[in-house]
Parts: C-alpha cells; structure tokens; sequence
C-alpha cells in the first residue's frame, strides 16, 4: 500500500482553467469503473449530504449521462456529461452542462470541458482532471460557489468507496 498521498488542485485564470490531480489507493480498472459506471456514480459523486441519481447513462462516445444531484430535500439539480472522446482505461472528455430532467440545455448556457487522465503505478491509480471553461468569469463564478470543497468531498467518497469494493474483491 502507498502511503503517500498525491492531492493537487490549481486553478489557472490565464489559461481559464482548474486541474486536480488525486491519487487513489486501487487498481485502475477499479478506479475506471467508478469513474464511468451508474451504479457506482451515485454512490460517490458530489458532496454529502447531497446525493447523486443516475437517469440514464451511456457511457461511449457521442453519449451521455444525464443525473440529478438530490439535495436531502428531494429537490434536484440537473446536470449532463456529454462524452466527446473515450480510450478505455487511459482517458475521457466530456462537455459537462446544468440542464433540466430531460437533458434540454438553455442555449445561454456555458458548460465546462472535461479532459479525464488515468495512470495506474504499482497499484495507486493516479487521476488528473483538467477542467477548462470559456470564461474568466464562468471560472470565479465555479471557485466562489464551493467548486473546490465540494469536488474534494466527493473525491474523499470516492477514496472510501473504492477501500469497501476492494474488500469485497
């Protein structure tokens, strides 16, 4: 087991970008399927208390996972991943968007892209995602709406996830 923990967030205003590189203690084809499967989706992304819900999900490219974010309410929030490039187990891009319960995106909307890196070492998967979008305000916006606090509370879910399925293994 590596001890060391791999964690980095920057944020990059020049080039309009954020990039969070986290390191988990779990083989990449594990680490792949939480990444791009439902059922293990809902189990870790965004923070708690809010929960993610998957409607529907075809992880290829051209598809598309359209879930809602549950607040402890029942209120939900709309969001969309749009897969643009796909190479099994190395990486994969989407367009991430807020929508509405069918995935109709307002045509103001701003959404951000999403390059997804995966690197397996001595059985510590290393993930890398770049985030850019098209604005410098878009960008504040995220940072100011606890983008960072929330992303790093799903990420910390996902750490916790992938020890259980790795006891079950």
């Amino acid at each position: 087991m590596n001890q060391e923990k791999i964690f980095n967030f920057t944020v990059d205003k020049e080039n309009l970008m954020v990039k969070v590189e986290r390191a988990f203690d779990a083989p990449l084809a594990l680490v792949w399927s939480a990444w791009t499967e439902a059922e293990l989706l809902d189990q870790w992304w965004g923070p708690k208390p809010y929960r993610a819900e998957t409607k529907s999900m075809d992880f290829s490219e051209g598809g598309r996972w359209l879930y809602a974010m549950v607040s402890p309410e029942g209120q939900k929030r709309w969001g969309l991943k749009d897969f643009t490039k796909i190479v099994a187990k190395k990486n994969f891009t989407y367009l991430s968007l807020f929508c509405d319960e069918n995935g109709n995106v307002a045509p103001e909307t701003t959404g951000s892209t999403w390059q997804n890196t995966f690197v397996e070492r001595d059985g510590v998967t290393l993930v890398t995602n770049d985030i850019r979008v098209p604005t410098l305000a878009h960008l504040e916006a995220q940072i100011k709406m606890g983008f960072k606090e929330g992303y790093i509370a799903g990420l910390d879910q996902l750490e916790a996830l992938l020890a259980t399925l790795r006891k079950g293994k």
